[in-house]
């Protein structure tokens, strides 16, 4: 769905983004992570078509960004951090509007915007003026528009900037619901834990280069090391040292707790608690310790301030 291969934008002396090489296959979702300025923004004009690459190709659903940019423009729903709102409309007629844009029959215009507006909680809003509107409104009719033509792809700057947590959750399950076997996405995002949660494939862009890519769960391997397990017990740990299985590694040792690490647990982790049960331990809990895409992300930016 999304192809790109060494796409770059140069402005003056600066390279805005430089040599970005992504691929998002239908049903995936992808967050691309990083600071103001990283470039983020500027790769989602250059796969609208927007921006010309000064290097590089890239590909929407099969159209060339530059050959054919008006096909890659009535594929993808783009989300922006300025929507662009026309404030005097009523939310019924800027989505109708830019049905007509796409050129979508009437009735069928008619039958999304109802449709689209109950989804995010608008529908009692329909003929008050856009002006009116609050902030997390306007975002939520912003997605909207961007789904209106239905698109196979859609490109999603911050979707849930300036939201309260009730308008934040219903976008995110909202964007959940839009992921099919027949649509790839792509989230820009400050919002860590909104990308673990809505990201299949993580991209962590610095300076207009992606410095480390993947799965959620292969990054944190990666950057963090093997997963930890934490065993709390209830009483004192055996006077002799528990022979640990291979791939275990004892990291800490405190009062009624410890935590280990663990090469593979589903060979390691049921040697281990049979081993503590031999003991006669009286084991209370047997956990993951919690690893966020978060203390991925900081561990990355502080490797790349240190060199």
């Amino acid at each position: 769905m999304i192809e790109t291969n060494d796409l770059s934008k140069q402005f003056g002396e600066f390279w805005a983004v430089d040599g970005i090489n992504l691929s998002v296959k239908p049903g995936q979702v992808l967050a691309l992570l990083g600071q103001n300025g990283a470039g983020k923004t500027t790769t989602v004009r250059l796969l609208t078509s927007l921006l010309s690459p000064s290097r590089g190709t890239a590909s929407i659903h099969g159209y060339d960004v530059v050959k054919e940019p008006d096909k890659v423009r009535s594929v993808v729903g783009v989300l922006t951090e300025q929507h662009g709102l026309y404030l005097r409309m009523t939310g019924m007629d800027y989505l109708d509007f830019f049905g007509q844009v796409y050129q979508i029959d009437a009735a069928t215009r008619v039958s999304r915007s109802h449709r689209l507006l109950e989804i995010f909680g608008l529908e009692r809003a329909a003929s008050q003026k856009i002006g009116e509107y609050s902030k997390g409104m306007r975002q939520k009719l912003a997605l909207a528009r961007t789904l209106i033509h239905e698109p196979p792809v859609l490109l999603l700057d911050e979707p849930t900037s300036a939201m309260d947590p009730k308008s934040s959750r219903l976008v995110r399950d909202s964007i959940s619901s839009l992921r099919s076997k027949n649509r790839a996405i792509i989230i820009c995002t400050h919002n860590l834990a909104e990308a673990e949660e809505l990201a299949d494939q993580i991209a962590i862009v610095y300076r207009g280069r992606i410095l480390i890519s993947g799965a959620v769960d292969e990054l944190k391997l990666r950057i963090l090391g093997p997963v930890e397990y934490e065993v709390k017990i209830s009483g004192d740990w055996p006077a002799k040292p528990i022979k640990l299985p291979a791939g275990v590694k004892l990291l800490e040792n405190i009062n009624h707790t410890r935590r280990f690490q663990v090469e593979d647990p589903s060979v390691a982790n049921p040697r281990l608690l049979k081993e503590l049960l031999k003991k006669n331990v009286d084991v209370i809990s047997f956990q993951e310790v919690p690893r966020t895409l978060e203390q991925v992300y900081l561990k990355v930016m502080e490797q790349v301030h240190n060199e």
